[in-house]
């Protein structure tokens, strides 16, 4: 199994009400991914994150494999799914790891 976690930052331009219809547009589209991409055995997004945070959402999957995260990089859902978060948001760190 592969755990893949994102941590997103939204953009500095975007008022605080963007940031949340955002922040729930983004969690709405990745977590739609469930049952769609081959492989992907659990997804969650989590966004109001407390205030200790240094990040606006953090995205949590796992895979079944390596090929099945590859996979989802590159499906048409996916990518639909992440240009709605490039559109938003201004850094992103990634860890992949296996379980």
């Amino acid at each position: 199994m592969i755990r893949h976690v994102i941590i997103w930052t939204l953009r500095d331009d975007l008022s605080d009400e963007d940031k949340k219809i955002k922040s729930a547009e983004i969690k709405e589209k990745l977590e739609a991914l469930r049952g769609v991409v081959d492989g992907l055995t659990d997804i969650k997004v989590h966004i109001g994150l407390l205030g200790t945070s240094n990040a606006d959402i953090m995205l949590e999957s796992t895979f079944e494999s390596r090929e099945a995260l590859a996979g989802y990089q590159v499906h048409p859902e996916h990518l639909k799914a992440a240009a709605v978060v490039k559109s938003a948001v201004s850094h992103r760190s990634c860890a992949d790891f296996e379980v």
